[in-house]
């Protein structure tokens, strides 16, 4: 019974992950970027004048790897930083002319299926799947737990 639960767990874990990715090629076919380029795309323009630090904060990723999507999408020129007008100090990020006409033909949704599935679920579901996630991911290798602040388009 165990065997044939573990199999069935490991069947959904494939459709999660097969639903995740064919969602990122949908985008990078449309787009031109990746998933997780488009996801801070909208992120930025939802958000005028938001700097990197607030911008990883909202997309549950490590300050690094947002500093580097943010230089590629400066590359592409879909973003430009300028300085906030409050504070000299501090850079914000817009969207440009370019990246509006990205994220106008983006497939939706623009932060990726699974965190807006997660989103509808309630409180009480999504505690059992965080416990039962804690319990699956505590058997794995302790540097798994790295990717926890990764983009899933980028892994």
């Amino acid at each position: 019974m165990q065997n044939l639960l573990a199999k069935q767990a490991l069947k959904q874990f494939r459709i999660i992950f097969g639903s995740v990715r064919q969602h990122f090629r949908e985008i990078e076919a449309t787009c031109g970027i990746s998933g997780s380029q488009l996801w801070l795309l909208h992120e930025i323009a939802t958000h005028p004048e938001l700097g990197v630090s607030r911008l990883a904060e909202n997309l549950a990723i490590h300050q690094s790897t947002c500093s580097l999507l943010v230089e590629k999408l400066v590359k592409k020129q879909l973003v430009q930083k300028q300085r906030l007008s409050e504070d000299q100090r501090k850079v914000g990020l817009i969207v440009t002319a370019g990246g509006h006409a990205v994220l106008a033909k983006a497939p939706q949704p623009v932060d990726g299926i699974l965190p807006q599935v997660l989103a509808t679920l309630d409180v009480e579901t999504l505690s059992g799947l965080n416990a039962s996630l804690e319990l699956l991911i505590a058997k794995l290798d302790a540097q798994a737990k790295s990717h926890a602040e990764q983009p899933l388009a980028d892994m």
